[in-house]
């Protein structure tokens, strides 16, 4: 007869396996791990798990000395990274001045920035002001009627700063987009490294982002989406670090067993106050000028404040909180909710002011007067005239962006996006035999294209990577998986709810940084767990190898139609995988 004090399970009062419920029972065939399953040990290293260490075998087999193996590991935490963000940026820049035309819609946010820059409002251009740019060098007078626009300013004051600097030309106008987006890869390389803890997934994540049709068009295109993804990284890098640094707070406020272990407390989890979180706060700074640069940052703020909150519960849980969710509601819930979202429309409102200091005589910013003319009177006239006619503009902005569903031609469903179903031509020309770039024997015309396209063997290996991350996240409980489905989640779901509307696959591109955190994660998982063979860990290495390498050589072969560069037409065609790529 066994009794309880005799008992080798240290999991007093939890239901052993064979009398826990029969879903738990039927989910364990798939991956599900219970959380009276989680491994023991010291709570520290639960709460900030410790960097994983490179091999000394494998730089033994290679002939590098410990010292100098030693010194590679300190410095790879940045050199890695940095070396892919330098890949990444000598692409990015190469040649950024062509095509030397106003691509797509550039047409409108290269113009808007500049009138930004020197007027605080958007204009009306002549409707052959993009030709007089191009001829003239940028040296043309800003008009003064001010014109409707239905995109707030931050994205537009980003692209301008680059014009300030080199001037409104097709470099000045694209330079700030190729330097955020060489800096997202940053981001991305040092993120991945603080998630998986993993250098080398890390620099893989960055890596395959710099290596993505998508990404590397929308880097050399100045169109606001590029802006907007790389605030949106920028935030969530804020919120892991936060994640990470509260978490090694509340491990240090937790009780030292006499094995040196630092056991969980329940009054240490249920009351445990985090303080000052500067990164959050400066994660609400960013979420703040992603939806000053466009509106589905809103999204974004949303589901980045819940998944917060959700991570505090989850540290609080870790560390023997009896009521996590209560707990964070109570003392977590409050700041994540200042640090974030009042901040965020401060930063919003703030982007407004260029419109909100001209003049309001109708010389000004569009609708900055309709508070002294159209908006007098009513129930709101103890608000500043600026403040009504700002949310009277915002509200036709409202009402424009949910009845646009004027046809396009490369407009498409969100449903074919993940596969790349239908990408959108920013520029085509059919140059002749020996005129711009098309070689001289080509026997015909030429295509000459920027194709706004992922990289498709990169995307088609992410829709199995989403699945992944869902069941690590559903079955194995892993918050690395929960944080990209999160990303993926905010960037992507939203725009099913405006089918009818006109929107393109380069919207895309927002929630791009968390397809590749999936793929990296993926292929981690192909590599092995630490702990396993060598025979598994040859033939995982193996195969993750052939990946990589397919999608940078499939980068490479689509690079013709990244950059605009002259191909004979039959070699355009053989890059026409789908037909509905033409």
């Amino acid at each position: 007869m066994t009794s309880t004090a005799s008992s080798t399970d240290l999991r007093q009062g939890q239901a052993p396996h064979d009398q826990r419920p029969s879903w738990q029972q039927r989910l364990r065939r798939f991956g599900y791990t219970p959380a009276q399953d989680a491994p023991a040990g010291d709570v520290r290293d639960r709460l900030v798990p410790p960097y994983a260490e490179p091999s000394p075998r494998l730089w033994g087999t290679l002939g590098v000395p410990p010292v100098l193996t030693e010194r590679i590991s300190r410095w790879s935490g940045w050199g890695g990274p940095l070396l892919v963000t330098l890949m990444a940026g000598l692409m990015r820049f190469w040649n950024l001045g062509s095509p030397r035309a106003v691509i797509f819609d550039e047409t409108y946010y290269a113009k808007d920035a500049w009138a930004l820059v020197h007027r605080g409002f958007e204009v009306n251009w002549d409707k052959n002001a993009n030709d007089q740019i191009l001829h003239m060098h940028g040296h043309l007078a800003v008009p003064t009627d001010a014109a409707y626009v239905v995109h707030p300013p931050v994205g537009k004051y980003v692209i301008g700063l680059g014009e300030l600097m080199f001037g409104f030309n097709p470099f000045g106008w694209r330079f700030m987009t190729a330097l955020l987006g060489t800096l997202s890869v940053l981001l991305l390389c040092r993120i991945g490294r603080r998630m998986f803890r993993s250098t080398f997934l890390g620099c893989l994540a960055g890596a395959l982002m710099a290596v993505d049709g998508l990404h590397f068009v929308m880097s050399r295109t100045s169109l606001l989406d590029g802006v907007l993804m790389f605030f949106v990284v920028a935030a969530f890098g804020c919120l892991v670090v936060d994640r990470d640094r509260s978490r090694q707070r509340l491990a240090a406020a937790l009780p030292v067993g006499p094995d040196g272990r630092v056991r969980p407390d329940e009054h240490v989890g249920d009351t445990f106050r985090f303080g000052r979180r500067p990164w959050r706060w400066t994660a609400g700074l960013m979420l703040g000028l992603a939806i000053g640069t466009k509106w589905n940052g809103l999204y974004i703020l949303a589901a980045f404040c819940v998944m917060a909150v959700l991570w505090d519960a989850g540290a609080r849980k870790v560390a023997g909180a009896r009521h996590p969710y209560q707990a964070a509601l109570k003392y977590d819930t409050g700041i994540a909710f200042l640090a974030t979202v009042p901040v965020a429309i401060g930063v919003y409102l703030v982007s407004w002011t260029g419109w909100i200091l001209s003049p309001a005589d109708g010389t000004g910013g569009y609708f900055r007067n309709w508070a002294a003319t159209d908006g007098r009177g009513g129930n709101w006239t103890f608000l500043p005239d600026w403040l009504r006619s700002l949310w009277h503009y915002e509200h036709e902005v409202y009402k424009f962006h949910i009845g646009l569903s004027s046809p396009h031609t490369y407009q498409s469903n969100p449903w074919s996006w993940i596969v790349l179903g239908r990408p959108v031509s920013y520029f085509y020309e059919s140059p002749s035999p020996g005129a711009d770039g098309c070689p001289a024997d080509a026997g015909q015309k030429c295509a000459r294209e920027v194709l706004a396209i992922g990289t498709p063997l990169l995307w088609w290996a992410a829709c199995f990577a989403i699945l992944y991350v869902l069941w690590r996240w559903l079955l194995r409980r892993d918050w690395r998986a929960g944080a990209i489905a999160c990303g993926i989640a905010a960037g992507y779901l939203p725009w099913f709810m405006y089918q009818e509307r006109t929107i393109f696959l380069f919207y895309a591109v927002v929630f791009l940084p968390f397809l590749c955190l999936a793929v990296a994660m993926l292929i981690g998982a192909i590599v092995g767990p630490p702990g396993s063979s060598d025979t598994r860990r040859v033939i995982g290495a193996s195969a993750a190898g052939v990946l990589v390498l397919l999608i940078a050589w499939n980068f490479i072969y689509f690079w013709p139609l990244y950059t605009g560069t002259a191909i004979p037409i039959d070699s355009w065609r053989s890059r026409m995988w789908l037909d509905t790529w033409v």
